[in-house]
This record gives C-alpha cells, sequence and structure tokens, in this order.
C-alpha cells in the first residue's frame, strides 16, 4: 500500500510540474523571458525607460474590403497563415514581438534587452525578408487576389512595462510607437516606409539603401520627410548571429523553468 501511495504521489507531482511547464511556456508567449525572470524573481516589474529602439507596423493592404468579402473562419485562415509565416522569420532577428492587433502586426528591437545600435538594422532586414517572403503571395480562400501589406517603422525612445495581473502584457508607450504606426498608415503597398531617425540610424550602420520620399503631411505630427527602405547593398542577413533560433528559445526556456 505504501509503494502503491507513492508512486501515486509521484505520478501526480510529474503531472503538476508538467503543466507548470505548459504554462510558463505559455506565459512565455506573452513576456519577454528577461521580463519573465523578474517577474518570478520579484513579483512585480518596474516601467523602464529605452533612449532608442526601433519599432515596426504592419498591415494588410485592403483588409477591410477582404474581411467583407470573406467568412468569419476564411479571414481567421488567412491571418493565421500570415503569422505563423512572420513569426518563424522574425526568430532570426534580434527582436521582440509585441502584439498583433486585427491585421496589425508589431515588432520592436532593443528591448527589453538592449542591443547597442543594432536595433535599426535588426529591423530594417527582418522587414525586408519579411516583405520579400510575400512577393507574390495569394489570399489563401482568393487566389486572384495578391496579399500585400504595408510597412512602417521609426526609431526613438520609449517606456515599456508589464500592465495588468489577470493577463499580464508587455506594452510599450511614448511618441516613437505613435510615429511608427503611422509611418506604416501612410506607406504603401510592398513598401517599407521609415522615419527620419531610422534613416539616420541606418546611414551611422551603412549600406543600406534609401530613398526619400520628401514631405507629406502625417495625420497627428505635421509636415515631416519620410524615406523608402528598398534593400541592403549585399545579401540581407538572413539571421542575426547573436540571437537564437526558436528550437534554441524554447529548449532554453523549458530548461529554465525546470531549473526554477
Amino acid at each position: 500500500m505504501e509503494h502503491a501511495f507513492a508512486n501515486s504521489i509521484e505520478t501526480s507531482t510529474q503531472r503538476l510540474v508538467a503543466e507548470k511547464q505548459k504554462s510558463d511556456l505559455l506565459l512565455s508567449r506573452m513576456l519577454p523571458l528577461p521580463v519573465l525572470r523578474r517577474l518570478r524573481a520579484q513579483r512585480a516589474v518596474p516601467a523602464e525607460a529605452f533612449d532608442a529602439v526601433t519599432i515596426f507596423f504592419s498591415d494588410i493592404v485592403g483588409f477591410t474590403t477582404i474581411a467583407a468579402n470573406s467568412t468569419p473562419m476564411e479571414v481567421i485562415n488567412m491571418l493565421n497563415m500570415l503569422y505563423r509565416l512572420f513569426d518563424e522569420k522574425i526568430m532570426q532577428y534580434n527582436v521582440y514581438k509585441v502584439e498583433t492587433i486585427g491585421d496589425a502586426y508589431m515588432v520592436v528591437s532593443g528591448l527589453p534587452q538592449r542591443n547597442g545600435n543594432r536595433h535599426a538594422s535588426e529591423i530594417a532586414d527582418m522587414s525586408l525578408a519579411l516583405v520579400d517572403s510575400l512577393r507574390d503571395a495569394r489570399v489563401p480562400h482568393r487566389p486572384a487576389d495578391l496579399l500585400k501589406i504595408r510597412a512602417g517603422v521609426n526609431t526613438g525612445p520609449c517606456v515599456a512595462g508589464v500592465v495588468g495581473a489577470t493577463m499580464p502584457r508587455y506594452c510599450l508607450f511614448g511618441d516613437t510607437i505613435n510615429t511608427a504606426s503611422r509611418m506604416e498608415t501612410t506607406g504603401e503597398a510592398m513598401k517599407i516606409h521609415i522615419s527620419h531617425t531610422t534613416k539616420k540610424a541606418l546611414d551611422e550602420i551603412g549600406n543600406y539603401i534609401v530613398e526619400s520620399r520628401g514631405k507629406i503631411d502625417i495625420p497627428g505630427k505635421g509636415s515631416m520627410e519620410t524615406f523608402w527602405l528598398l534593400g541592403k547593398m549585399g545579401n540581407v542577413q538572413s539571421e542575426s548571429p547573436r540571437c537564437m533560433r526558436l528550437n534554441d528559445y524554447d529548449q532554453n526556456l523549458l530548461e529554465l523553468i525546470i531549473r526554477s
């Protein structure tokens, strides 16, 4: 009886540990790993200011029309296909996916872990790769229609922190985010629209092909000179040298959870 009882306790403990690992892995998809570590250690994570990060926004061109002429299931399948493609691509770079809202996709580099001046080049390389991955792509349930995105990028300071308790989210705040969103909404199909601050950061790094769009009226910002990111001299870096791949990330995360 004692042996059976001990085996039962051991089995229950193993199941509990396995479920905890699953829940922690799910939580890691909602919060960056460094923030998750601090949250587990401190129970609270204070907001943090970052002097310079680079923000990427994208959305689907004509999404409202596509959604109006599609079933909800078709829209979900389309977004799932697109996000799975993007999620796989961005794991090759030193970036963090902040969130998706409808057809909007938001990514940042330079936080929660600072990476010097690499944030602009990481987002630039990622942006070029994402746009290139959709060349000649079709709406899954409307094969006659091309699937196109608009992309916008901006560089500047911001504040980031965990918001909420029941369902905590890692959120970004500041005008840098607003400007990045404006770059996307005022952009054009299958083009990467960047601000002057991003252009300046890329000029310091070098080897990026940028073209002035001239001055345009940006809602809420006034007249601004903006630019198109056209490409990169040589090959676009397909993988950040210091960034873990997806499988490595999951494995390292599980090892961290098991040890904690």
